[in-house]
C-alpha cells in the first residue's frame, strides 16, 4: 500500500468510522503531534476520535503524497458550532502514521471571489512536473512570499488565470493586491517568516510558513499550476496560540 493510500485507509477508519481501535492499527506509538486540538501521543488521539459527536463528519477534497509526507484538504463538520476547512499534513514511517500537522479555519460562506475555499479541480495530473513545479513554488515562497518581491510575482504566476479560493480575496493579482491594502488597513500586513515545508505532487504544491498576519499565525496556501505558472490558490491562515497541549509547536 502507497503511503497516499495507507493515510487515507487510516484516515477513513479514524474519522469516517470513528474507531478508536484504528489507533492500534495505524498510529506509531511514538506519534508527534503538532496540531492546536490535541495533546501529544496515540492515546490523545485515540482520545479525540472516542469524543468526536455523532454528528461529526469529514468531507475530503483533496490529497497529495510527498515521499514520506501525505497532506490532505477538506472539511471537518461537528468539530465546533461551525464547519472547518482543514490541511491536515502526516508523515508516515514503517507503516504507521508517525507525525502530524494542521491547520483549520472557519467556513465562509460569502466570499468575494465567489469561489469557496475548497472547490476548484481536485485531482492531481502532470506527475512529470512535480520537482519543476516544486522548485518553481519554492521559489516565489521565499522572493515573493518570504521577500515580499510583489513587482516579481508575475514570474511565478499567470497574469491571465489566477482563481482565488482565499475568502477576502477576488481573482487575479488584482484582487489579492486589494485584499492586501484592505488587511493593512486593519493592521493586518501579510508577514512570511520562514517556510517549514514544499509538498509537491504533480501540478499541486503545497507550502506551509510561519509568519503574521496581524498576530503570529501559521500560513497553509495550496497551488495549482499550469503550463509554468501558478494559476490557483487555497489556503488556511490560523493563529498561533500562546498556549500548546503539548511542546512540540505548531512546526
Amino acid at each position: 500500500m502507497n503511503n497516499k493510500d495507507l493515510v487515507l485507509k487510516a484516515t477513513g477508519e479514524l474519522f469516517g468510522h470513528k474507531d478508536p481501535s484504528a489507533v492500534d492499527r495505524w498510529v506509531s506509538p511514538t506519534y508527534k503531534q503538532h496540531s492546536a486540538l490535541a495533546a501529544d501521543g496515540p492515546e490523545a488521539l485515540r482520545e479525540l476520535v472516542d469524543s468526536l459527536s455523532a454528528d461529526f463528519r469529514y468531507e475530503g477534497v483533496r490529497v497529495i503524497a510527498d515521499g514520506d509526507l501525505v497532506a490532505l484538504h477538506g472539511v471537518y463538520h461537528g468539530l465546533g458550532p461551525t464547519a472547518l476547512v482543514a490541511f491536515d499534513i502526516f508523515r508516515v514511517e514503517n507503516g504507521k502514521l508517525a507525525e502530524h500537522w494542521d491547520a483549520l479555519v472557519p467556513v465562509i460562506e460569502d466570499t468575494v471571489s465567489g469561489r469557496s475555499q475548497t472547490d476548484g479541480p481536485t485531482q492531481v495530473s502532470d506527475l512529470e512536473m512535480t520537482e519543476a513545479n516544486r522548485k518553481l513554488v519554492a521559489a516565489y515562497a521565499e522572493k515573493v512570499l518570504k521577500g515580499a518581491d510583489y513587482s516579481a510575482s508575475t514570474d511565478y504566476t499567470s497574469a491571465e488565470t489566477y482563481h482565488q479560493h482565499n475568502p477576502e480575496a477576488g481573482d487575479g493579482l488584482d484582487g489579492f493586491g486589494v485584499a492586501a491594502a484592505k488587511w493593512a488597513e486593519q493592521g493586518k500586513n501579510v508577514v512570511y517568516k520562514t517556510i517549514h515545508k514544499v509538498i509537491a505532487e504533480g501540478d499541486f504544491v503545497l507550502v506551509q510558513a510561519e509568519g503574521e498576519f496581524g498576530e503570529p499565525v501559521v500560513y497553509y496556501d495550496l497551488f495549482r499550476l499550469a503550463d509554468g505558472k501558478i494559476v490557483e490558490h487555497w489556503d488556511a491562515i490560523q493563529a498561533i496560540p500562546a498556549e500548546l497541549p503539548h511542546g512540540n509547536g505548531l512546526f
